[in-house]
């Protein structure tokens, strides 16, 4: 049997809008959350051992060769193993269906004759649980460990075999085997059985047909952003709307270290460039869903609003760890929940507004609380831009004055302005106006270090950060000042690593931080391309863009993070806000390199 895949890309992705497993080049899935992604019902092997959580099916006999790909346009995987006596080809998808999710795999012969095993590790509570299986009268094999119920239909015959499930088969030439493993709530009903193939061909007009709403034509990358896009609506929780950082927990920011979170909440800071990607590529049902779920999550009270919710919502994310699982290349500790979404982070007040605002000027239709919960905001925000917090980052000790946290309280107030005059809404703009310039002239008193001529990290600390790449895209300083070239050339000559930008300054060792050392930040490598952009640089710009494009795995798939000196990715896979850089920095080379349009990237209009 092939031991788990030994690297973070090895794995692809496969959902049903509802959740999302992956699945190894060896025909192992060894992550999966059931019942949605902030659940901890199933699989944790990614995060360990077989022994936490495991679905292998693959050749007995040595396999010479092994390809795979996506369908085109669809979130069905196919992978192909070429053995000595013939040919199988393993497919893998989840058929958006419903309340119970289905992870079906269909074992196709091509050539030949090959000898196939199964073997399913079945574990429930992050990998804690063995639950207890029986076979039914009709073959079903059920498995039920407390809440937590999963069937198995398949024509193999399969039995027990130390706590797992095995089967040993041969498939043929014009075979075609399938195996459905089902989820759903324990006190329920045993759900009903699917047609596999019924199935594929469902999923299959499922992901073309939204694919095609696709208007967006970015000519050389079309194929990379339609993948991209894919990915993020594979990230999506189609009941809320709600998308999450990444499928995943505990992927390690540094394989070994501690600096290991859990991704699968939503992140307001996201928000803004979800909704360009999606509106700029003709997604407005996802956009409007997206802006729904927004609304909902951050009613209340401004000074409750957090950085994170769950995907439905939920605002107390506690964070706790699994001390059973040894975690991915011995990275312990494994997190389950977040601590993050407790802290202040005053960008997300920025990114909030940003987002209500390119909504309005893409024609996306607005729930009328908006406006209202908009100018609570910003009274809220008067009163609290001028304090500390934790920064873009999320940095666990002291806080600081981030200048990325001044600038997006700067951004609120201006798109709460520009929001009022381009709309006719009304609101308070003299007060806003003043507070708006009040915050600007504190960022270049404070923020800005005039004997390196560059913008710096926080006030007193005269480092650098990769965030302040966006500066000229949020509108906040003109792509062509002196003190925006400056930043721009220090962050090149300093965040630089093998060509990627680094999100930490390495000169420094950050108060509170657990390790400094990381790879590269991808969607700060993007969002330096996009300055380029502005700045007029296309060449430079592409060339950044195709170093990150040419780190994505075979069938392009991104992880937060990629460590250009071991050549891995790192961080946890896939990672939309990596997904949702490329999708814009890919739109923006592509409009500056066409003769009647103009860079989309900035978002201060």
């Amino acid at each position: 049997m092939a031991d788990l895949p030994s690297r973070i890309e090895d794995y692809a992705l496969i959902g049903d809008c509802l959740t999302a497993a992956l699945v190894g080049r060896n025909g192992s899935i060894d992550w999966l959350c059931w019942p949605c992604f902030d659940s901890d019902a199933c699989f944790a092997a990614l995060l360990g051992t077989s022994d936490h959580g495991r679905w292998l099916l693959a050749p007995r006999d040595p396999v010479q060769e092994t390809k795979r790909r996506y369908r085109d346009s669809t979130l069905i995987l196919e992978t192909t193993f070429r053995t000595a006596t013939g040919t199988v080809t393993l497919i893998d998808f989840m058929p958006p269906r419903g309340r119970a999710s289905d992870v079906v795999r269909i074992v196709r012969g091509d050539a030949g004759t090959v000898r196939m095993r199964m073997h399913l590790v079945l574990r429930f509570s992050s990998g804690s649980n063995v639950p207890w299986v029986r076979r039914l009268e009709d073959g079903t094999m059920l498995a039920i460990a407390g809440p937590d119920m999963t069937t198995l239909r398949t024509p193999v015959q399969a039995h027990g075999e130390d706590l797992t499930t095995v089967a040993d088969f041969e498939v043929a030439e014009g075979d075609s085997i399938p195996f459905v493993l089902t989820y759903d709530a324990s006190h329920h009903d045993v759900p009903p059985a699917i047609d596999a193939q019924e199935a594929l061909t469902a999923t299959e007009e499922f992901w073309r047909e939204w694919s095609s709403h696709n208007t967006n034509n970015t000519g050389p990358y079309r194929d990379l952003v339609q993948r991209s896009l894919i990915t993020l609506k594979a990230l999506t929780y189609m009941p809320t709307g709600g998308i999450v950082a990444a499928p995943t927990t505990s992927l390690p920011e540094r394989i070994g270290g501690a600096r290991n979170w859990d991704y699968r909440y939503c992140w307001i800071r996201d928000a803004t460039f979800t909704l360009l990607a999606l509106i700029n590529n003709g997604y407005t049902g996802e956009a409007r869903a997206w802006h729904a779920w927004l609304l909902r999550s951050v009613a209340g009270s401004p000074r409750d609003m957090q950085i994170m919710y769950s995907i439905t919502g939920q605002r107390r994310l506690l964070e706790w760890e699994a001390g059973w699982l040894p975690g991915y290349g011995r990275s312990r500790p494994v997190r389950i929940g977040n601590a993050a979404h407790a802290q202040l982070q005053l960008d997300v007040f920025g990114e909030l507004m940003d987002t209500f605002h390119q909504a309005r000027k893409a024609n996306v239709k607005l729930d009328e609380a908006t406006w209202a919960l908009e100018c609570a905001l910003l009274a809220h925000l008067a009163e609290a831009w001028d304090r500390p917090d934790a920064g873009v980052w999320e940095a666990r000790g002291m806080g600081e004055h981030y200048v990325f946290s001044k600038v997006m309280c700067w951004v609120a107030f201006d798109r709460g302005i520009k929001s009022a005059r381009q709309f006719g809404l009304k609101g308070h703009v003299e007060k806003w106006s003043a507070v708006r310039e009040k915050i600007r002239a504190d960022i270049l008193a404070r923020g800005f270090d005039a004997r390196n001529n560059t913008f710096i990290e926080a006030y007193g600390r005269p480092y650098l950060d990769g965030s302040l790449a966006l500066l000229p895209t949020l509108g906040f300083i003109e792509p062509h000042d002196s003190r925006m070239q400056g930043t721009i050339a220090a962050i090149e000559r300093h965040l630089m690593r093998e060509g990627f930008v680094l999100r930490h300054d390495p000169r420094q060792k950050r108060a509170g931080e657990l390790e400094p050392l990381e790879g590269a930040f991808l969607a700060c490598t993007l969002w330096l391309a996009d300055a380029h952009v502005l700045m007029g640089n296309l060449p430079r710009a592409r060339e950044l863009f195709d170093r990150v494009v040419a780190v994505a795995n075979d069938v392009g798939l991104l992880a937060e993070q990629y460590d250009p000196l071991s050549r891995r990715q790192t961080g946890n896979f896939p990672q939309a806000l990596t997904h949702i850089a490329l999708i814009n920095t890919a739109a923006n080379i592509h409009n500056a390199l066409q003769p009647a349009k103009q860079p989309t990237v900035q978002r201060s209009q």
